[in-house]
């Protein structure tokens, strides 16, 4: 079966496909199941090719079947949301041990998203920039601050002052970080424990389309269950300072959730990896379709370019 748009075609490939599916918010064993009834209702036309809007349409019949109406409007959604003249900006922020990168990297691969960025290697940097003696606060986890103060806390908390400090000064690497993608018209996401609500400065509407979001892991064991099992794969004295720190990342998540309310940032409990995905997924698919429909190239009219049907469309960047 073939895939075409005026004389261009390409061989349907279901793995494609499910990838296209996932940016519905279906985990991806789900998503491979729906591409497999796709590819048997390409089978069953008794023809050797479709056009790239007759397969979207399949495929959102095939969603809406299978697994509902929500994610086939998601999906039909995302379609849609390729064809904006912006790029996406996607801030998952959360205090350590909650599954920042592993959503990230998986979210990256859903979206066809090639920059990925997180805080943590822009603080690196920053080490290698500005000594301790000139920025102490960079030099600690994020959660373990306190020591390098040099001033008594401005909250009665030194973890959550220490905190502030750092995240104040890896914001702005990060704000650049941003800035850079913004101006080459790039796709990016940003992660980490510095991206915290009213700490960075978000680029205008017209600029860019931003999904911010806060993870958090409710569950205190379970939160706990990450260290305990990554200390025993990789045993990492590392692993074991975060299990000392463990009541100080818990107070650290308690201020940035908090901030995430006050500044209207969603905020994700985490139970499970692919529920988690499901819903950062949604609340990315529904930031750039909905809040910011107003920037989406000839809205309603032409269909995605056969070749960017299930990978997002790249921006170049200006010389």
């Amino acid at each position: 079966m073939t895939v075409r748009d005026g004389k261009a075609g390409l061989p349907y490939s279901k793995g494609l496909m499910a990838t296209s599916i996932m940016a519905a918010g279906l985990p991806p064993s789900r998503a491979y199941s729906v591409a497999e009834v796709v590819e048997q209702r390409l089978h069953s036309t008794d023809r050797d090719s479709v056009t790239s809007r007759e397969l979207r349409d399949i495929a959102s019949a095939v969603l809406a079947d299978q697994v509902g109406e929500r994610y086939a409007d998601n999906y039909r959604r995302w379609q849609r949301a390729k064809d904006r003249t912006v790029p996406l900006v996607v801030l998952i922020g959360g205090t350590t041990g909650v599954g920042k990168s592993t959503i990230a990297t998986t979210l990256a691969a859903q979206l066809g998203i090639v920059r990925l960025v997180s805080t943590d290697a822009v603080r690196e940097v920053m080490r290698g920039i500005f000594t301790k003696e000139m920025m102490p606060s960079i030099h600690a986890s994020s959660f373990d601050v306190a020591p390098y103060l040099r001033e008594p806390p401005e909250e009665g908390n030194s973890v959550i002052t220490g905190f502030r400090r750092q995240v104040q000064a890896v914001s702005v690497g990060v704000t650049q970080v941003i800035r850079r993608a913004v101006i080459e018209g790039t796709d990016l996401i940003v992660e980490g424990a510095h991206v915290v609500p009213g700490f960075l400065d978000i680029p205008s509407r017209a600029e860019a389309i931003v999904a911010s979001m806060v993870i958090t892991v409710d569950d205190e064991q379970l939160h706990r269950s990450h260290f305990v099992a990554r200390a025993a794969d990789t045993r990492s004295r590392r692993d074991d300072h975060y299990l000392e720190h463990f009541d100080d990342i818990r107070r650290v998540q308690s201020f940035v959730r908090d901030l995430a309310v006050q500044h209207g940032v969603p905020v994700v409990a985490s139970y499970s990896l692919d529920a988690t995905i499901s819903r950062v997924m949604e609340l990315v698919v529904t930031d750039t379709t909905d809040t910011h429909s107003t920037r989406f190239a000839n809205p309603g009219s032409a269909d995605p370019d056969l070749f960017d049907l299930v990978v997002p469309a790249s921006r170049p960047a200006p010389e």
